[in-house]
């Protein structure tokens, strides 16, 4: 998921710097979504591995 998060926001960097700033807008708030989820998903798995041993 992590990966998808930085792809996003590369799309985002370039169409950026070539003017695309409805695409570049879009690409962000995904990247930031997908970020979130992430850091989420992970607390989530770190907290619970823990607890089970």
């Amino acid at each position: 998921m992590l990966h998808y998060a930085i792809v996003f926001l590369v799309i985002a960097l370039i169409a950026g710097i070539l003017g695309f700033t409805g695409i570049a807008g879009s690409a962000v708030t995904i990247a930031k979504v997908l970020f979130v989820v992430f850091i989420i998903l992970f607390l989530v798995s770190l907290i619970s591995g823990r607890r089970s041993s």
